[in-house]
């Protein structure tokens, strides 16, 4: 039946007048003589910015006690559906909403049909009864803005009693093009009142699909409580999200919802020639790593077994399930980030052509200009450019006021003083409260031994001795030392060795590095000792420099150098491993398993759906321009074209998954110690170590929250064991998303709700809080080069040479031409300084979506009572940075601790912990 409304007379039209920017109508909205008439608490804001809406905290209080009405027309149910049609800004046409209404006009609209959840059909597979078509109403009349807004359109259904209780709705969508559906009400259903279906997702038009799209209501049922009119729609809904019904080979297309595996066999382009070609990660003993997802692109030439990668503008929109992909103010910024990876568009010798003579920095104070006067462009860089690109992109991208200059914002590292990253205290607190603040451990032996094969790799022994250290130990042995917890080291020999012969064969130059500190009686730590190796030809043994504090002479530079070194380590390791490896590649695998085997009944799907929010895009895109052969990563790191081979290594050698817990991970970096007295049921070692203190703040909260969930629906062990969807989903997650570590002893069972329990903790502690403390300090501390040096070209002066007189004559220019060369620090800076902003749409640790994304009441109440706690810890968080006890907080930059701050603004704001790895 179809149903049409027009509020308008033949003379007069009378409409409500359009939205504010911003602004939703509730279905209770009424215009009256041209005045809108809005009962309060009834507008929520929307981010008009891109296809989703910006969230709103949920309460228990906004799931009051619904007072059920007699219906106004006993044989109808009204609703109200909550849409975003497709539009401009959505990268699209302006034909889309065109044809659409001429699809209207044909009687090709959008209908929807309520589904039983407690009566079936026998004759439908005993699937629930469904009801008779309603339709949207006015699409015509409805003006689809140029902005992604929210529209509210009525629809009636025709109640059937044999309906009984509604549990899902199909709809099908005969229009051209597809719309984003944010949800359904239905407002006056016999027995029941309000009944909310929460959808989120886009619907394409029902020629793309084999079946008709499903919605369920935002009720919460574990698999074997469905209700029996649900349970065909449940298993099939699964069916299609695991692709089963497709053909696995040819390349999946934007309207399928597909979620599956694959290796990383897409990282090399060996068509382009053999400097190109890089191995599959995923599927050997030799190079394991987690899966992602899979696009069915064709394969390269000349390797049938990997995949052919896509051209750069093409790569911004590879395949992910539709849901997963960026709104279009996520993806402009990845625009922006391709064009500001030159790399990507031109060759090497291209690259040298237009910058010309701008190949080094002279000083430190040509570093500066970058960020208080900008640095021209050639003009043969801003011709191509321009000739590329939109004028307003160029003037965003380059900041340019005609005068061709490339400004960056000042890096809060120097924002307040220019000179404090030289100082060791800085170089030592920034292992605490700096951008890598979960690589340092306690030292626990002397000499530092190492875990390498000595068969394969000979003597690794550190030959740092007692002479090196023993009087800046404030007067204890190194027995006592050790004892007393004072002494710990950041170790980047062991990782590094194995691959640093074939790294420095590249135009790369760097070491294997040790360092040593000491913990002050302040609660400082200071360096007191750095060691430098490189392997000796052929790779067994190595030889290795030691160099201590000094503050005077070219031993000052010496040392200055050193410290550099360490951070260009501790810069691919943050990279390559702590970043990608441990938050965007580990989750995926996550995110696929969810989707296959969970449905979005399953309670465990609901708790875990926000923190895999734009993962696989952002991936996708990576693997596109960022991680791949010639990509930025590989241009501004030091492993150079080793850089994912290496983080595979060290997925196979050191990522364990129940580790992930950060009270885990203290314990086993020796920086903490179980304590039952102790708040968090550890003590710190260190107490003034910043990430680890609101760190453990932030995982209590979580874990509270989890706990408070969890319980609510797994009562007993036997419903985790016995809960089919639950037990395939951790089979899959294991023994497919991480195959290659599939019959590792440490994996949880999932036999106990304590189990499940911490496993999804530490999901959502990895997607959230850790990937915020780990990514968003990226510009803040690496976006002043010197500061944190990601490439090394040259090894350590030694007497004699010309470097060595340079280093005498002139410490900053010898120092500039050692670390990252100009062209590389300024795609570095762009890289970082976009991966470390966060945008307008961004929603934070304990926000949702939506405010109605379960009905259970208790579980919103835990909802606001972790939002609440959320909210203490940030109050905590700036009152501890004011407390000048805390040295480590600020530090000697002044640079309050502020990562793990659970909010922000949007933009470069150096705190705020968004629900998931989006950036």
């Amino acid at each position: 039946m179809l149903h049409f409304k027009f509020h308008q007379t033949p003379l007069i039209r009378t409409k409500p007048p359009p939205c504010p920017l911003g602004a939703r109508l509730s279905s209770s909205a009424v215009a009256v003589n041209g005045k809108l008439l809005v009962p309060a608490g009834f507008v929520s804001m929307t981010n008009v910015r891109r296809s989703r809406p910006l969230t709103v905290s949920a309460s228990s209080s906004s799931q009051s006690t619904t007072t059920i009405e007699p219906p106004s027309d006993a044989n109808n149910i009204k609703g109200t559906v909550v849409l975003m049609k497709k539009n401009l800004l959505e990268l699209n046409d302006l034909g889309a909403s065109f044809i659409d209404r001429v699809h209207e006009l044909l009687g090709k609209a959008v209908s929807l049909r309520l589904v039983s959840a407690v009566n079936t059909d026998p004759a439908n597979g005993n699937r629930g009864k469904i009801g008779k078509a309603a339709y949207l109403e006015n699409w015509i009349s409805k003006v689809t803005p140029l902005t992604a807004a929210e529209c509210a359109f009525k629809v009636n259904f025709v109640w059937d009693e044999k309906i009984g209780v509604p549990g899902a709705f199909i709809i099908r969508n005969e229009h051209a093009s597809e719309f984003y559906l944010k949800s359904l009400t239905l407002e006056n259903v016999p027995g029941k009142g309000r009944v909310h279906f929460d959808c989120n997702s886009w619907v394409y038009p029902a020629d793309k699909y084999k079946k008709d799209r499903v919605f369920f209501t935002n009720k919460t049922y574990l698999s074997s409580e469905t209700p029996v009119g649900l349970k065909k729609f449940r298993e099939e809904e699964l069916v299609t999200l695991r692709g089963d019904d497709v053909v696995k080979k040819g390349e999946l297309q934007e309207w399928d919802r597909v979620y599956d595996y694959a290796y990383y066999n897409d990282l090399g382009s060996p068509d382009k020639g053999e400097k190109y070609a890089r191995p599959i990660l995923g599927g050997s003993a030799e190079f394991p790593y987690p899966r992602r997802g899979r696009t069915g692109r064709a394969a390269n030439l000349k390797d049938p077994k990997s995949e052919r990668p896509l051209p750069l503008v093409k790569g911004l929109f590879v395949y992910v399930p539709r849901d997963e992909k960026f709104g279009h103010l996520k993806m402009s910024d990845l625009i922006a980030y391709a064009l500001k990876s030159i790399s990507q568009i031109l060759k090497p010798d291209e690259l040298a052509t237009l910058l010309g003579h701008q190949k080094e920095f002279d000083s430190l104070e040509d570093v500066l200009k970058l960020y208080e006067g900008g640095v021209e462009l050639p003009e043969g860089l801003l011709k191509f450019v321009r000739s590329t690109t939109p004028a307003e992109t160029v003037k965003e991208l380059f900041r340019t006021d005609g005068e061709r200059l490339l400004k960056f914002p000042v890096p809060q590292v120097i924002k307040e003083d220019k000179s404090a990253w030289r100082t060791d205290e800085e170089f030592a607190r920034e292992m605490l409260a700096g951008l890598n603040p979960v690589s340092i451990h306690r030292l626990q032996e002397f000499p530092p031994a190492s875990k390498l094969d000595p068969n394969v790799y000979g003597d690794q022994t550190s030959k740092i001795t007692k002479e090196h250290i023993a009087d800046k130990l404030d007067g204890l042995s190194i027995d006592e030392a050790i004892n007393k917890n004072k002494l710990f080291i950041l170790d980047h020999h062991d990782s590094l060795m194995p691959y640093l012969e074939r790294i420095n064969a590249t135009s790369v130059k760097g070491y294997a590095s040790r360092t040593l500190l000491f913990l002050k009686n302040d609660g400082t730590l200071k360096p007191v000792a750095i060691e430098l190796s490189v392997p000796n030809p052929g790779g067994v043994g190595c030889t290795s420099e030691v160099y201590t504090p000094a503050s005077q002479g070219v031993e000052s530079h010496i040392w200055q150098l050193a410290k550099a070194y360490v951070a260009i380590n501790d810069s691919g390791y943050h990279q390559l491993v702590s970043h990608w490896l441990r938050t965007h590649a580990v989750i995926e695998p996550v995110i696929i398993a969810t989707n296959r085997q969970l449905s979005v009944l399953h309670p465990i799907y609901k708790l875990l759906h926000p923190h895999f929010r734009d993962t696989m895009n952002v991936n996708a895109v990576a693997r596109q321009i960022l991680i791949n052969a010639g990509g930025v990563l590989e241009n501004t790191v030091f492993p150079a074209k080793y850089s994912m081979e290496w983080s595979s290594v060290m997925y196979k050698n050191s990522w364990v998954f129940p580790e992930q817990a950060l009270p885990k991970d203290l314990i086993k970096r020796g920086m903490a110690v179980e304590d039952s007295s102790a708040s968090h049921g550890v003590r710190l070692l260190v107490e003034d170590y910043p990430y680890a203190a609101d760190g453990l703040e932030i995982w209590s909260a979580i874990r509270t929250w989890v706990e408070e969930y969890c319980s609510f629906y797994f009562k007993t062990d036997e419903m985790v064991q016995k809960d089919s969807e639950l037990q395939s989903w951790w089979k899959e997650l294991r023994e497919e998303g991480h195959g290659d570590k599939k019959d590792e002893p440490w994996w949880p069972k999932m036999q106990t709700v304590e189990e499940l329990i911490e496993s999804c903790t530490i999901i959502i502690w990895t997607a959230s809080a850790y990937h915020a403390a780990i990514n968003f300090g990226q510009y803040p501390y690496g976006g002043y080069p010197a500061n944190r040096p990601s490439i090394s070209r040259r090894f350590m002066p030694k007497i004699g040479t010309p470097e060595y007189e340079q280093l005498k004559k002139n410490p900053e220019k010898a120092f500039l031409e050692t670390i990252t060369p100009q062209l590389q620090t300024l795609l570095g800076m762009a890289s970082i300084e976009i991966l470390s902003r966060h945008s307008a749409d961004e929603i934070y640790l304990g926000q949702r979506e939506s405010q109605e994304w379960t009905a259970d009441t208790k579980v919103l109440e835990a909802s606001e009572n972790f939002r609440s706690k959320l909210k203490a810890v940030g109050e905590r968080v700036t009152k501890m940075n004011k407390d000048d006890k805390l040295k480590n907080r600020t530090g000697p930059a002044k640079m309050p601790y502020t990562l793990l701050y659970p909010s922000s603004e949007p933009g470069l704001t150096g705190k705020g912990i968004p629900n998931s790895v989006s950036i």
